[in-house]
Protein backbone atom coordinates (compact mmCIF):
# COMPACT_ATOMS: atom_id res chain seq x y z
CA UNK A 1 0.00 0.00 0.00
CA UNK A 2 1.47 3.02 -1.14
CA UNK A 3 1.68 6.30 1.61
CA UNK A 4 -1.69 8.02 0.08
CA UNK A 5 -3.86 4.96 0.86
CA UNK A 6 -2.04 4.21 4.26
CA UNK A 7 -3.79 7.97 4.93
CA UNK A 8 -6.79 7.25 3.53
CA UNK A 9 -7.59 3.97 5.18
CA UNK A 10 -5.89 4.68 8.69
CA UNK A 11 -8.62 4.97 10.84
CA UNK A 12 -8.52 5.22 14.94
CA UNK A 13 -9.11 1.41 16.03
CA UNK A 14 -10.75 0.96 19.53
CA UNK A 15 -11.97 -2.15 19.78
CA UNK A 16 -9.32 -5.36 19.35
CA UNK A 17 -9.06 -9.17 19.24
CA UNK A 18 -7.22 -10.72 22.22
CA UNK A 19 -4.00 -11.88 19.64
CA UNK A 20 -0.76 -10.34 21.10
CA UNK A 21 1.38 -8.56 18.64
CA UNK A 22 4.01 -10.16 17.16
CA UNK A 23 7.28 -8.78 18.87
CA UNK A 24 8.52 -7.91 15.51
CA UNK A 25 5.56 -5.21 14.84
CA UNK A 26 6.22 -3.71 18.20
CA UNK A 27 9.99 -3.07 17.47
CA UNK A 28 9.20 -1.62 14.46
CA UNK A 29 6.56 0.42 16.18
CA UNK A 30 9.39 1.16 18.75
CA UNK A 31 11.59 2.13 15.95
CA UNK A 32 8.96 4.44 13.58
CA UNK A 33 8.65 6.57 17.36
CA UNK A 34 12.58 6.32 17.46
CA UNK A 35 13.14 7.66 13.93
CA UNK A 36 10.43 10.89 14.33
CA UNK A 37 11.86 13.94 13.75
CA UNK A 38 12.29 16.30 17.18
CA UNK A 39 13.32 19.72 17.73
CA UNK A 40 17.04 20.66 17.57
CA UNK A 41 17.41 16.76 17.45
CA UNK A 42 16.29 16.42 21.29
CA UNK A 43 15.02 13.58 21.11
CA UNK A 44 13.62 14.12 24.83
CA UNK A 45 10.64 11.71 24.24
CA UNK A 46 10.17 8.50 26.22
CA UNK A 47 7.92 6.07 25.40
CA UNK A 48 6.93 3.22 28.16
CA UNK A 49 5.32 -0.08 26.74
CA UNK A 50 2.41 -1.81 28.48
CA UNK A 51 1.03 -5.09 28.13
CA UNK A 52 0.18 -6.03 31.72
CA UNK A 53 -4.00 -5.98 31.59
CA UNK A 54 -3.66 -5.10 35.23
CA UNK A 55 -1.94 -1.69 34.37
CA UNK A 56 -3.76 -1.41 30.99
CA UNK A 57 -7.24 -1.47 33.16
CA UNK A 58 -5.27 0.94 35.23
CA UNK A 59 -4.59 3.61 32.77
CA UNK A 60 -7.90 3.51 31.47
CA UNK A 61 -8.68 5.24 34.95
CA UNK A 62 -6.64 8.41 33.51
CA UNK A 63 -9.94 10.27 32.11
CA UNK A 64 -13.60 9.09 32.71
CA UNK A 65 -14.34 9.35 28.83
CA UNK A 66 -12.85 7.61 25.75
CA UNK A 67 -9.78 6.06 27.65
CA UNK A 68 -11.59 2.52 27.48
CA UNK A 69 -9.45 1.20 24.57
CA UNK A 70 -6.84 1.18 26.53
CA UNK A 71 -8.18 -1.34 29.01
CA UNK A 72 -9.31 -3.42 26.41
CA UNK A 73 -5.26 -3.36 24.29
CA UNK A 74 -2.83 -6.04 24.00
CA UNK A 75 -0.39 -2.76 23.92
CA UNK A 76 -0.48 0.27 24.85
CA UNK A 77 2.80 2.86 24.53
CA UNK A 78 2.23 5.94 26.73
CA UNK A 79 4.38 9.12 24.73
CA UNK A 80 5.75 11.28 27.36
CA UNK A 81 8.44 14.26 26.86
CA UNK A 82 11.11 15.38 29.10
CA UNK A 83 10.16 18.75 29.01
CA UNK A 84 13.09 19.76 30.89
CA UNK A 85 14.91 18.84 27.36
CA UNK A 86 13.02 20.38 25.42
CA UNK A 87 10.60 23.67 24.62
CA UNK A 88 8.60 22.42 21.61
CA UNK A 89 7.89 19.12 23.81
CA UNK A 90 4.48 18.97 22.70
CA UNK A 91 4.95 19.06 19.33
CA UNK A 92 7.71 16.30 19.86
CA UNK A 93 5.58 13.99 21.35
CA UNK A 94 2.94 13.96 18.87
CA UNK A 95 4.83 13.63 15.71
CA UNK A 96 6.43 10.52 17.63
CA UNK A 97 2.85 9.24 18.20
CA UNK A 98 2.00 9.81 14.94
CA UNK A 99 5.15 7.90 12.95
CA UNK A 100 3.99 5.13 15.62
CA UNK A 101 0.40 4.71 14.81
CA UNK A 102 0.87 4.90 10.84
CA UNK A 103 3.85 2.31 11.32
CA UNK A 104 1.07 0.15 12.95
CA UNK A 105 -1.47 0.99 10.45
CA UNK A 106 1.26 -0.40 7.71
CA UNK A 107 1.60 -3.34 9.52
CA UNK A 108 -2.84 -4.01 9.69
CA UNK A 109 -2.42 -3.28 13.22
CA UNK A 110 -5.01 -0.77 14.56
CA UNK A 111 -4.14 2.15 16.94
CA UNK A 112 -5.72 5.21 18.58
CA UNK A 113 -4.48 8.00 20.72
CA UNK A 114 -5.83 8.74 23.88
CA UNK A 115 -5.39 12.51 25.41
CA UNK A 116 -3.27 12.71 28.23
CA UNK A 117 -2.09 16.07 28.02
CA UNK A 118 -4.70 18.58 29.48
CA UNK A 119 -7.38 16.13 31.12
CA UNK A 120 -8.31 14.90 34.71
CA UNK A 121 -9.99 11.87 35.98
CA UNK A 122 -13.09 11.33 37.68
CA UNK A 123 -11.54 12.88 41.11
CA UNK A 124 -10.75 16.22 39.43
CA UNK A 125 -6.82 14.63 39.44
CA UNK A 126 -4.77 15.93 36.55
CA UNK A 127 -4.17 12.84 33.78
CA UNK A 128 -0.83 13.61 33.63
CA UNK A 129 0.05 12.75 37.20
CA UNK A 130 -2.07 10.04 37.38
CA UNK A 131 -0.26 8.34 34.66
CA UNK A 132 3.39 9.58 36.14
CA UNK A 133 2.42 7.92 39.16
CA UNK A 134 1.10 4.69 37.90
CA UNK A 135 3.87 4.04 36.27
CA UNK A 136 6.39 5.57 38.18
CA UNK A 137 7.57 8.26 36.02
CA UNK A 138 9.30 11.54 36.62
CA UNK A 139 7.50 14.79 37.12
CA UNK A 140 9.71 16.40 34.24
CA UNK A 141 8.43 13.53 31.94
CA UNK A 142 4.81 14.59 30.75
CA UNK A 143 2.54 11.38 29.36
CA UNK A 144 1.15 13.88 26.04
CA UNK A 145 -0.94 10.60 25.31
CA UNK A 146 -1.29 6.83 25.19
CA UNK A 147 -1.46 4.88 22.34
CA UNK A 148 -3.52 1.61 22.21
CA UNK A 149 -2.84 -0.70 19.44
CA UNK A 150 -4.12 -4.32 18.86
CA UNK A 151 -5.50 -6.31 15.91
CA UNK A 152 -8.26 -4.89 14.55
CA UNK A 153 -11.89 -6.44 16.16
CA UNK A 154 -14.03 -3.92 14.24
CA UNK A 155 -14.03 -2.08 10.55
CA UNK A 156 -14.04 1.25 9.67
CA UNK A 157 -14.52 3.08 6.17
CA UNK A 158 -11.63 4.61 4.48
CA UNK A 159 -11.60 8.25 4.40
CA UNK A 160 -13.87 10.32 2.18
CA UNK A 161 -11.80 12.51 -0.26
CA UNK A 162 -15.13 14.23 -1.45
CA UNK A 163 -15.47 15.48 2.30
CA UNK A 164 -11.87 17.17 2.87
CA UNK A 165 -11.64 20.65 3.77
CA UNK A 166 -9.99 22.07 1.10
CA UNK A 167 -11.45 25.64 2.44
CA UNK A 168 -9.32 25.14 5.44
CA UNK A 169 -6.14 25.18 3.15
CA UNK A 170 -4.93 29.18 2.30
CA UNK A 171 -2.23 29.98 -0.25
CA UNK A 172 -0.39 32.85 0.05
CA UNK A 173 -1.83 34.48 3.07
CA UNK A 174 -4.93 33.79 5.38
Amino acid sequence: MDFQQLLINRRSIRRYTDEKIDPEHVKLILEAGLLSPTSKSSRAWQFVVVEDSDMLSRLADCKPAGAMPVAKCPLAVVVAVDTTSTDPWIEDGSVAASFMMLQAASLGLGSCWIQVRGRFTADNIPSEEYVQEALGMPETCIPVCILTFGHKDEDRKPQDLEKLKWENVHIGKF
